[in-house]
C-alpha cells in the first residue's frame, strides 16, 4: 500500500505505531462520511502490517537467539 501522507515508518518506535494505530482507529468511527473512512482504513492497514512486521522480526530474532545459545547446551557434555 502506498498513501502519500506517510512518509517512512524507519523513524517511528513501537510505542508511537500503536498509539497512531488507536487514534486512527477512534477517527474511523467517529467519521460517518465513507471516503474518509476508506482512507483512515489505508493508513490503519499501513500501520497495522508495519507493527506486524517489526514483531515477527523482533520475534524471529529472539528464536535465533536462544536456538543458537541451546544449540551450544547440547553440544557440551557434562558427566
Amino acid at each position: 500500500m502506498f498513501n502519500p501522507l506517510v512518509d517512512s515508518f524507519d523513524k517511528l518506535s513501537d510505542a508511537e505505531i500503536d498509539e497512531s494505530i488507536t487514534k486512527l482507529s477512534q477517527r474511523y468511527f467517529q467519521s460517518h462520511n465513507p471516503q474518509v473512512q476508506q482512507q483512515v482504513a489505508t493508513l490503519l492497514d499501513m500501520y497495522k502490517e508495519e507493527s506486524r512486521s517489526r514483531q515477527a522480526r523482533a520475534y524471529q530474532k529472539q528464536k535465533e537467539q536462544q536456538n543458537g545459545q541451546e544449540g551450544l547446551d547440547n553440544l557440551i557434555n557434562v558427566s
